[in-house]
């Protein structure tokens, strides 16, 4: 009997004690393997990669709504991983700078006008329309989408607005005088901060 209590003991204090964790880390080189154990509630982990004019890694403890898969901005693009495993994220997101396009056009913003087009690839197969508020401004913004991120409500809190459709071109051209990079920065600035 004693046996059976220790053991049941044990195992209460060792499920008890257990915390989440994933690697945590924000770079431009080749590695980035730091753990940190999650805030209290939180059970997934984040691997994103952004390209661009650099490209930029990031790992980290993510919310529930953490989707897979990729955004095409026209001048840079976003794929996020998500898993919900201790550290799972050990590996970096796909960088999808050289993927093959996969037939899907959309139209995206360069911060002058909205009616510059780009080619989905990979899992992107929506084009969306979204504004994006930062600093008091607002600006337009456009490119392709995986179904996973267009499904995902309040992914990022400074950008609302959000549609997505299925065809060719749909997101409609539309001209835009404010900076384009405000999204781009929107979006890195929350996978930084969560």
């Amino acid at each position: 009997m004693d046996l059976q209590i220790t053991v049941c003991l044990l195992f209460i204090l060792f499920a008890g004690g257990h915390s989440f964790s994933c690697h945590q880390c924000s770079n431009t080189s080749s590695s980035c393997n730091q753990a940190s154990q999650c805030p209290t509630g939180i059970s997934n982990c984040l691997s994103a990669t952004a390209t661009g004019n650099t490209t930029v890694k990031v790992k980290s403890c993510a919310p529930a709504s953490c989707p897979n898969g990729s955004v095409n901005l026209g001048i840079g693009r976003v794929s996020s991983v998500c898993c919900n495993t201790d550290l799972c994220n050990a590996q970096d997101a796909p960088d999808l700078s050289n993927i093959t396009p996969n037939g899907k056009m959309c139209y995206y913003c360069d911060g002058q006008s909205c009616s510059n087009t780009v080619s989905c690839s990979g899992s992107e197969d929506r084009c969306f329309n979204a504004t994006a508020s930062m600093g008091g401004q607002s600006t337009v913004v456009k490119g392709c989408a995986s179904k996973s991120i267009c499904d995902t409500p309040n992914l990022i809190p400074t950008v609302g607005e959000v549609s997505c459709c299925e065809g060719n071109l749909c997101n409609s051209a539309q001209s835009v005088t404010r900076s384009f990079l405000l999204l781009g920065w929107s979006l890195l600035s929350f996978i930084l901060l969560h």
